[in-house]
């Protein structure tokens, strides 16, 4: 099947497949979804009389298809996924959303890609820190299943009455606690992942750190937080290179030496080319921190102008 049959066969299919179910009167239709680092092909499933529902993300679903997974199954694992996904969505009270005022608590932080989101961050109010763009996002609920968010536009900080600069002055008081850095030792992390299996490191050998918060969605954003590049200085015990690992973490790098700029931002982009997918994928940039002169700026920059 081409493209085309196939997500009006799976319209189809989904149809039939829950009919018996809470959803048999549901809404589906495509839709081209504008994202941040991406677009992508949608199949919108929105229960009766509601205005919420999900996106499902229909060029996955028919790469699974051309890569030999059978069509039943996909047909069934994605009937699944619109049953538990709807069932376990987070609650989403759209009156706040006229109410800037319990609107403000609930920012938070995220960077991206200023390049590679260029025509997106026409319409969204950044900052900028280096090559990277600041922007901000609501957080409106969250569950075990995930968070609902919405990033605010030009449009929404008109319709709240509000100038850029309150934006990020609240963002900035707000998302540390909405969404609180952690810092991590590599070491620390992987042991949460592989109980037992691995070594005890005391502290002041540990050469890399993990830095995000604590769900590990959009991360990279605490490198806009008052304060936490201090704060990693402090703990690294110095200097440090970060590496943009995704838009979900940072890896934070002492500089002892150990590993030039240069073998860190080859390593960053073969990383990105070969394990990160595009739509995780921050910079293929490295930064520094010198901690003796507070200053943050790509890794190239500071090795000329030290």
């Amino acid at each position: 099947m081409t493209f085309n049959e196939f997500q009006n066969s799976l319209i189809k299919s989904l149809k039939d497949s829950l009919i018996n179910t809470d959803l048999a009167e549901a809404e589906l239709s495509l839709q081209k979804v504008d994202k941040l680092n991406g677009t992508y092909n949608s199949l919108c499933i929105k229960p009766k009389e509601s205005i919420i529902g999900m996106n499902l993300n229909l060029d996955s679903i028919f790469k699974a298809y051309e890569e030999g997974v059978d069509y039943e199954t996909l047909v069934k694992r994605t009937a699944e996924e619109c049953i538990s996904g709807l069932k376990s969505s987070p609650s989403v009270n759209l009156k706040e959303l006229t109410d800037y005022s319990k609107i403000k608590g609930k920012l938070s932080l995220e960077v991206v890609s200023a390049e590679r989101n260029a025509d997106t961050l026409k319409s969204i109010p950044h900052n900028m820190i280096e090559d990277m763009a600041v922007i901000t996002r609501i957080v409106l609920d969250k569950t075990d299943y995930g968070s609902a968010t919405i990033v605010i536009t030009n449009s929404l900080c008109k319709q709240f009455g509000i100038t850029k600069e309150q934006l990020f002055e609240d963002a900035l008081i707000n998302a540390p606690i909405v969404r609180p850095s952690e810092i991590k030792g590599m070491t620390e992390v992987m042991s949460e992942l592989m109980p037992g299996l691995m070594p005890d490191i005391a502290p002041e050998d540990e050469q890399i750190f993990v830095a995000s918060v604590p769900d590990k969605n959009h991360g990279a954003g605490v490198i806009a937080y008052p304060n936490f590049m201090e704060d990693a200085a402090q703990k690294l015990g110095g200097s440090y290179f970060v590496l943009p690992a995704s838009v979900h973490e940072l890896l934070l790098v002492r500089d002892n030496g150990q590993m030039s700029a240069q073998d860190l931002e080859n390593m960053v982009k073969e990383v990105n080319a070969t394990q990160v997918e595009p739509c995780d994928q921050l910079t293929d940039h490295v930064y520094f921190y010198d901690a003796n002169r507070h200053v943050f700026q790509m890794a190239d920059k500071a090795l000329k102008s030290a």
